[in-house]
């Protein structure tokens, strides 16, 4: 299994590179997005190479402008933003978890969450956006409400999203267990 895993993620940079993921060439209509998955209990081996990933591309591919977003650090900047993660944290610690996800649903939903995205992360002054952190973000946001207000917000620049779970091409399964909505709009990076 670990075998398997290596040989993915050396797949990565090269895909990520090539001018057809660059160009979102032979995708038709379709958008630019795309899901690596890999199983939950390599999530620190995922990390570092992400790391890997974004060192070998500021050395070896100048040319090409990536951004990588962790979502969880964006969804905290968010809650700063609008002075609620100090409120957050005090209902969660007062009233639990329940208490959280309700006072959050709303602040958190996935379009005012996506405008926020697009105005910081600025996906069109990059050439490609990396995503990861979507683990760490359950269950304030389902991946699947993110990715499906995203497309406006991403134009034409590709977006790569690290998914501790399984994609099938039709459904993401967060850590392998939890099903999310139906998600057809993606493609898997590497098989």
């Amino acid at each position: 299994m670990k075998k398997d895993l290596d040989k993915r993620l050396n797949q990565i940079l090269p895909r990520l590179t090539s001018p057809e993921l660059l160009t979102n060439k032979g995708l038709g209509n379709e958008i630019g997005f795309y899901i690596f998955d890999y199983p939950p209990e390599n999530e620190l081996e995922v990390r570092e190479h992400i790391e890997h990933l974004l060192k070998q591309l500021g050395k070896k591919h100048k040319e090409i402008e990536v951004k990588h977003v962790n979502l969880f650090e964006l969804v905290l900047e968010y809650l700063k933003s609008r002075n609620l993660l100090d409120k957050a944290l005090k209902k969660e610690r007062e009233q639990g978890e329940e208490a959280l996800l309700s006072a959050l649903k709303a602040p958190l939903h996935e379009g005012k969450l996506s405008e926020w995205f697009g105005q910081n992360v600025k996906p069109e002054d990059y050439d490609l956006v990396l995503m990861s952190g979507v683990g760490s973000v359950y269950p304030l946001i389902r991946s699947h409400g993110l990715l499906n207000n995203l497309p406006i917000v991403m134009g034409r620049v590709p977006l790569v999203v690290f998914f501790p779970g399984k994609y099938d091409g039709q459904s993401l399964r967060l850590f392998s267990r939890l099903s999310d909505n139906n998600y057809y709009r993606a493609f898997r990076l590497v098989p």
